[in-house]
């Protein structure tokens, strides 16, 4: 028998009872490594202006678990408007529903604000007595809280008719993320971690 061919053959076998071998190729760390990976797919953006992912039906859903008497095919409704009206500006569609959710309290509409207003957003509301801005329609009210949250987030003009009677108010480009929203879209000194809360939410259905 050629040597070199016995010399490949004995020196696994002595290394092996030496107790030398290679190292086992780690499976678990590779398993975590992938689902930290898909783990930050999945997790909601801070950022304004986003693209949202989620479904249709995630949100219909979501709003439906807190306000089981919501009239479905105005929510289905409200849902298509707030995508449309957000993809056109570049807004991420979950910040805006999630804040619309807060805003409403998912729809109910107990604050000032009456669902008639078609005022999704809290526009104009300065105080619990004032009953902030009406819109003609459920397309022009989402569309002045879509803008409205572009005049914040962003420098660029809007891409539909402006309707938000603010737009101007706002210093443009000021607040990219949801949690900059406390103390310029609304006092409460929880308003962005609120907002979060919905989103972080959202995401787990």
């Amino acid at each position: 028998m050629n040597v070199r061919l016995v010399t490949l053959l004995i020196l696994p076998i002595l290394f092996w009872g030496n107790g030398i071998a290679l190292p086992p190729h780690n499976t678990a760390s590779d398993k975590s490594h992938s689902s930290n990976k898909s783990n930050s797919k999945n997790r909601p953006t801070l950022k304004i202006m986003a693209k949202g992912k989620l479904s249709p039906e995630t949100l219909n859903s979501f709003l439906i678990r807190n306000n089981s008497e919501v009239d479905a095919a105005m929510l289905r409704r409200l849902v298509k408007t707030y995508i449309i009206e957000a993809n056109r500006e570049g807004v991420n569609y979950e910040v805006a529903f999630c804040q619309m959710c807060l805003e409403t309290g998912f729809l109910k509409f107990e604050g000032s604000v009456s669902k008639y207003q078609h005022n999704y957003c809290g526009l104009g509301c300065v105080d619990l007595y004032s009953g902030g801005d009406w819109f003609s329609s459920m397309e022009e009210g989402v569309r002045a809280h879509v803008q409205h949250l572009k005049a914040y987030a962003s420098h660029e003009p809007v891409r539909g008719p402006l309707v938000d009677p603010r737009f101007n108010n706002v210093k443009r480009g000021t607040v990219t993320e949801i949690t900059g929203l406390t103390g310029t879209w609304a006092m409460d000194p929880d308003y962005g971690h609120k907002l979060l809360a919905l989103i972080n939410r959202l995401h787990t259905l």
